[in-house]
């Protein structure tokens, strides 16, 4: 984690300070000038992405001090001082935007996966990311999801095998697909298989409960539920718990916070939902400067 969030931060501020630097800063800003500003929470939310606000001025001025009163996972009301930023005013100005950029990014993914996690309160539901992430930041996103009591769905295309209706389509059906996840994988990787109907489902049972029959081990360990309705989740939740193998259920496909709930009270064990990363919407954060004592906040962020 540590590596690729240092190279998300150098990119951040290779692209905000290009090769002269902070020019607004170095022109107006005494270079001995030296100050404290505030993380202030403009809104309700889940805190995440302290770590990056912390490798951001790491890399800007290592003798700026970070100092956080809010941990990752924590929930935010509206005024809450987060943390702060004393050293050179130079740096403190110059690594803000980088820093709470990030910070409402990652912390935006934290609210609504939050959000996500108490609808389906009560349920056995757990809520799981995707791989639709932004390009570069998929680790930071990921970490962002765990803040926010979500869980981690793999990684990438390399961890884990999920079959999709493409790689069916493309690779000559569901009978041949699963003959070759039969021939070619092992005990150490895990395979799920996306089914669009209760037909697909069937036969995904049916080859591996042929295998168990005759003393072979199941190539498939979980299915996901793709676009069902939550009569369709509740009835093949039933049948897959029929399976004489352990089977995890898992439903994906335009999850919505209208939907989720009766998507979970039919029984799966996760909801992946891409929605946490590919439609957030960044926590609102400012950065407010102690001024004889007190907290300005009409300091102009940006």
């Amino acid at each position: 984690m540590n590596t690729e969030m240092d190279r998300v931060v150098r990119t951040a501020l290779a692209e905000d300070l290009g090769l002269v630097g902070d020019l607004t800063t170095m022109v107006t800003v005494p270079a001995e000038a030296t100050g404290t500003a505030y993380v202030m929470a403009r809104e309700a939310g889940v805190l995440s992405g302290t770590t990056c606000a912390d490798a951001t001025f790491a890399q800007v001025d290592p003798e700026v001090t970070v100092t956080w009163h809010r941990r990752d996972g924590d929930k935010l009301t509206p005024g809450d001082v987060v943390g702060e930023f004393s050293g050179s005013a130079r740096s403190i100005l110059t690594g803000e935007r980088t820093a709470l950029n990030l910070l409402g990014h990652l912390s935006g993914i934290a609210t609504r996966t939050a959000e996500m996690v108490a609808l389906v309160d009560g349920t056995k539901a757990r809520i799981a990311d995707t791989r639709k992430t932004t390009p570069g930041l998929r680790a930071l996103e990921k970490r962002a999801v765990a803040d926010g009591g979500g869980i981690n769905h793999r990684f990438g295309l390399h961890d884990a095998i999920l079959v999709k209706d493409n790689h069916i389509g493309l690779g000559g059906g569901l009978g041949p697909v699963l003959q070759r996840l039969a021939n070619h994988t092992s005990h150490l990787v895990r395979v799920e298989i996306e089914v669009d109907t209760l037909e697909q489902l069937e036969q995904v049972l049916a080859f591996d409960a042929a295998r168990l029959a005759d003393g072979l081990p199941q190539v498939v360990h979980a299915i996901l539920l793709d676009n069902m309705s939550p009569a369709q989740v509740a009835e093949g939740v039933r049948r897959v718990r029929q399976h004489p193998a352990r089977v995890v259920t898992e439903v994906s496909g335009g999850v919505t916070e209208a939907s989720v709930r009766a998507l979970a009270d039919a029984g799966p064990d996760v909801i992946s939902v891409g929605a946490l990363t590919h439609s957030v919407r960044c926590l609102d954060f400012g950065l407010d400067l102690l001024t004889n004592g007190t907290v300005d906040k009409k300091h102009p962020k940006g």
